[in-house]
């Protein structure tokens, strides 16, 4: 099978195409032939070397996420599955394949009216705002400020938080972006960086983290919360703790959300709720383009712009 691996650290360029062998479903596992693979902020850490201290190496095969049918089960699952088209949760890693294996536990049956396209850019995205929200304890009036609001993630939390009652303001880098934020339900708009005399959010949603988080500490009313649900723009300083304790007398939350702290079978519930909703209209996913899997270093060029609004998608030719 054609898949991708992480040859060497840093650009785009160290992404290459090879032929591995079609792995087979272990106990627990089911084989998906992938359709359509979602191309995260995580995956573009992963290949510039940024985690490397968690473990990854060259020779990876980056993607956490992909939809397409089940060809294989293996001992322990229903073979019912074979056949069906499926969300399927790689882990950390896996989805840049023709065939990626995952754990039957964390499939989720797509509907008939939904593309594997829409699936992988919601599937992961839209959990993570969900949870980031709850995290956060939003309640309907509140302001919200998404931070990192232009990607699949950030579309997700302006919809779910505008769903939830919340006055949303969401970061964009261009006007066009900020219309299209505004026309998925964000009240208003700002640029990427901190506008000094804002008015205070009540909560910050953080796809980004980076150099500037400690200032966007700065923008929470008292009692803020702010949530830290992504790290594309690197890690924050070291000292930004300090920024919290200065602030002692606002008594402001700061907290990180990771899926790997949810239980699968919740996360399955909400996938199932989110996907039936995207079918219906409900719930947007915004793809800003799709590329052929042998193009996986066009993607993460891309990516490197900041340009993209949604999701990239990679799709197979098997």
């Amino acid at each position: 099978m054609k898949a991708i691996v992480i040859r060497s650290f840093g650009g785009p360029e160290g992404l290459e195409t090879v032929d591995l062998p079609t792995p087979r479903p272990a106990a627990g596992q089911v084989l998906v032939a992938t359709e359509a693979i979602g191309v995260g902020g995580v995956d573009v850490l992963i290949r510039r070397g940024a985690l490397a201290a968690y473990g990854f190496a060259p020779g990876f095969v980056p993607g956490g996420e992909s939809a397409g049918t089940v060809t294989e089960t293996g001992p322990g699952v229903d073979p019912a599955w074979r056949g069906r088209r499926v969300w399927a949760a790689s882990g950390a890693g896996g989805s840049y394949a023709e065939y990626v294996l995952a754990p039957a536990d964390q499939l989720v049956p797509l509907p008939p009216d939904l593309t594997p396209a829409a699936a992988v850019t919601l599937g992961s995205a839209g959990a993570v705002a969900h949870f980031g929200l709850d995290r956060a304890r939003l309640a309907a009036g509140e302001r919200v400020l998404v931070r990192g609001a232009s990607g699949s993630l950030g579309i997700a939390a302006v919809q779910l938080a505008v769903r939830a009652g919340a006055v949303v303001t969401a970061t964009a880098s261009a006007p066009d972006r900020a219309a299209r934020l505004r026309a998925l339900g964000a009240a208003e708009t700002t640029g990427r960086t901190p506008t000094p005399g804002a008015a205070p959010y009540d909560v910050i949603l953080d796809v980004v983290s980076g150099p500037d988080l400690p200032a966007f500490l700065g923008l929470l009313a008292p009692n803020g919360r702010l949530v830290s649900v992504g790290a594309v723009g690197g890690q924050p300083p070291e000292d930004f703790g300090t920024h919290l304790m200065t602030a002692f007398q606002k008594s402001l939350t700061f907290a990180t959300l990771s899926l790997a702290t949810i239980a699968p079978e919740a996360l399955r519930t909400l996938r199932t709720t989110h996907f039936a909703a995207a079918a219906r209209g409900d719930l947007a996913t915004v793809v800003h383009a799709t590329l052929p899997l042998t193009e996986a270093a066009a993607a993460h060029a891309e990516m490197d712009t900041g340009n993209v609004f949604g999701r990239l998608v990679l799709t197979p030719g098997n």
